[in-house]
């Protein structure tokens, strides 16, 4: 190998396609995000692991009071702020040798916790659920697949609605709600 190819390989990551297909288009909060992961590969090489990862983030916009040189006095500029509020990594595989024509399918379930904000977006505020597979590679950069945007909503929070109390009719056996006041079959009146 001449020393162009060697030093070419160090800043490229290897010839792979990887893709991410989820199961279904949102999720909620406490269930597992599931997919497939698969992998094609272009050329040999050695993988340390191939992963999943999986980043939720939330940045903000804030007014921050800064000096400016050319006026000569404090002045309100908009900066975005970041957090990472969930962060998770599964390994799909471990060390692996990855031959020309390498395609396999990796299913993967990745757990979402409760506590984290959904996916959101407004004028000055953002948290989105980004997911990517990786092969990893030592020595190279890894290959990773486009970063798709996963949407996590709230569980529903629509209230169990109770039946109301029912009686039969003592003159034709139906069965109706006790709000009424007479049987909606024979007109029969209830009796108390």
């Amino acid at each position: 190998m001449s020393i162009f190819q060697k030093i070419k390989e160090r800043v490229t990551p290897p010839r792979v396609n990887i893709s991410v297909s989820l199961k279904k288009p949102f999720f909620v909060l406490g269930e597992p995000i599931e997919g497939t992961l698969q992998v094609f590969s272009q050329e040999e090489f050695d993988a340390v692991e191939i992963r999943c990862e999986l980043d939720c983030t939330e940045r903000v916009k804030k007014l921050r009071r800064v000096y400016n040189e050319n006026l000569k006095r404090e002045v309100d500029r908009e900066v975005w702020e970041y957090a990472k509020l969930f962060s998770a990594r599964p390994q799909l595989a471990g060390p692996i040798h990855i031959p020309v024509g390498f395609a396999q399918n990796y299913q993967f379930k990745i757990q979402t916790p409760v506590g984290v904000q959904p996916s959101l977006k407004s004028v000055d505020r953002v948290v989105a659920w980004e997911l990517k597979g990786v092969v990893a590679v030592k020595g190279r950069p890894d290959a990773t697949s486009r970063t798709i945007e996963v949407q996590v909503s709230l569980p529903s929070q629509v209230p169990l609605v109770q039946q109301p109390a029912t009686v039969t009719c003592e003159y034709c056996g139906t069965v109706y709600p006790e709000t009424l006041v007479k049987c909606p079959n024979c007109g029969a009146p209830r009796k108390k």
